[in-house]
């Protein structure tokens, strides 16, 4: 369970210094059905960009914004539906963009979720604490952000390999920036900086995204329900929900199918990862290039015992597929293949985990023969626009992109094979499970009987966490009351 226990001295100094600065909190209400935000709120959004460092912006952690960069308010879920002619699989694969959420990813949701019941329980004090974010990517650049709105200071963790885009635009945000050894999957040289950081006599907080539950907290209310209401859109009559494929990552996203199983008992979780670091699929380890989704661990907050399936994604056939899908060469050669020109023009919505996420989505519906009447939903964390260097380095690497070089990409995406796809039995799920005690138990000093609680009262440990949703509603309206900046 998420703590919420207030502490009323620092939580009426977080009242009185919200109120100063004029800071209103959105609740997850509010982040579900936008529509229900104050007239107020809506009214400064129509005058600020989607990326500026503006209070307002925290009412645009939604998968609604409408697709502007500046002027904004809300609309459908952002998503684009991928068919056969582009796949090459008869099913057709639903994809939620979170192109258009502040940062140009999803992860400011799950910051906010990680933040926002330590400042309305008084748990945190933003004038004297920094926020720590550990983070493979776009987390730390979510919570470098989220804090920025919270005019709070911050210390932005991830890998020095990671894109030069993610470290131009943090360096403008953070408070401090630190780059750690290594690429995506060098998680343990970030537990091991924070180790650090936490024996410096500073005062701050960390918010390690693998164990913090307010990520999956915010994925399974706001992402599950932003799924489910394009379901109940596209899966009608004979049409069938088939299944939910998301990186692993730091287990957060994956919530948002722990939703939808109870919501559709017949579906399936996939979890995916890089072929390169297999770690839930053989208990592998390596380097990889699929930006963001950090492994070599299993996260405390992945549900193992809900999660029915794991594929791997060679990361060279997602490096190669960003080429096809943003090179003229490529996306005229797709349009040559019959595939809708909107689409096409549309495809940099996919950053490079997008299109790992894609690839086995497809790699889903061939192993269990998906037919026309088949939806698969899976996640684009961000667009291209974090990694236009790496379609540079990657000219510069093999040469200007070609016609010969789209078909034969073309014929590698639509020749996927379910080859590193595995069906997880109850002991296999076990097994995954109990990889987390290597990590948690013995580095990171979590507890025994939390990790037993995962698996053996499963539903009560995590259902009644995601519960906690209604409580912390009660205590931001309760929050934003007492602030008065909503009179």
């Amino acid at each position: 369970m998420i703590d919420l226990t207030i502490d009323q001295k620092t939580l009426d100094s977080n009242i009185k210094y919200f109120r100063e600065q004029g800071i209103v909190l959105p609740t997850y209400e509010m982040m579900k059905n936008p529509e229900t935000v104050p007239q107020k709120i809506k009214d400064k959004l129509k005058n600020i960009g989607l990326w500026d460092v503006d209070h307002a912006n925290l009412f645009r952690i939604t998968w609604k914004n409408e697709p502007k960069k500046s002027g904004g308010l809300y609309g459908g879920v952002n998503h684009y539906v991928l068919p056969p002619e582009l796949t090459g699989i008869k099913a057709n694969i639903i994809v939620i963009s979170g192109k258009y959420m502040p940062t140009g990813a999803h992860k400011v949701g799950a910051t906010y979720g990680c933040l926002s019941p330590q400042l309305i329980t008084g748990q945190f004090d933003p004038t004297k604490t920094k926020a720590v974010w550990p983070s493979t990517g776009n987390y730390c650049r979510g919570g470098a952000y989220i804090s920025a709105l919270m005019s709070c200071d911050s210390i932005a963790i991830l890998p020095e390999e990671m894109s030069e885009e993610r470290f131009n635009w943090l360096k403008k945000v953070a408070g401090e920036v630190i780059a750690t050894p290594g690429c995506e999957s060098n998680v343990k040289e970030i537990f091991d900086k924070c180790h650090e950081l936490r024996n410096s006599g500073e005062d701050l907080k960390i918010f390690n995204q693998f164990d913090e539950l307010g990520n999956p907290l915010w994925h399974y209310n706001v992402t599950g329900a932003a799924v489910d209401e394009l379901l109940q859109k596209y899966v009608t009559g004979s049409k069938r929900f088939a299944g939910y494929i998301s990186s692993s990552g730091s287990g957060g996203t994956m919530a948002a199918g722990y939703y939808l199983k109870r919501k559709y008992p017949k579906s399936k979780i996939a979890a995916a990862e890089a072929l390169q670091c297999p770690t839930l699929l053989n208990n592998g380890f390596g380097g990889h290039r699929i930006e963001g989704i950090g492994d070599k661990h299993v996260p405390w907050v992945h549900d193992c015992k809900d999660t029915d399936f794991v594929i791997a994604v060679d990361d060279e056939k997602a490096m190669r597929l960003i080429r096809l899908f943003n090179e003229p060469v490529g996306r005229k050669s797709l349009k040559d293949q019959g595939v809708n020109p909107e689409l096409v023009e549309a495809l940099d919505f996919l950053g490079i985990s997008g299109v790992a996420n894609v690839l086995a989505a497809i790699k889903f519906a061939k192993y269990n023969e998906l037919t026309n009447d088949d939806y698969v939903v899976t996640i684009a964390t961000d667009s291209m626009e974090l990694y236009g260097s790496r379609i540079k380095e990657l000219e510069k690497e093999r040469g200007v992109y070609s016609e010969g070089d789209a078909q034969r990409d073309i014929e590698l995406l639509h020749g996927m094979t379910y080859d590193n796809t595995k069906e997880l039995s109850y002991y296999d799920r076990k097994t995954i499970h109990n990889l987390k005690y290597y990590t948690w138990i013995e580095q990171q000093g979590s507890e025994l009987t939390e990790l037993n609680a995962q698996w053996y009262d499963h539903d009560n440990y995590w259902y009644k966490t995601f519960e906690q949703v209604d409580r912390i509603d009660e205590l931001i309206n309760d929050f934003n009351d007492k602030t008065g900046l909503l009179k």
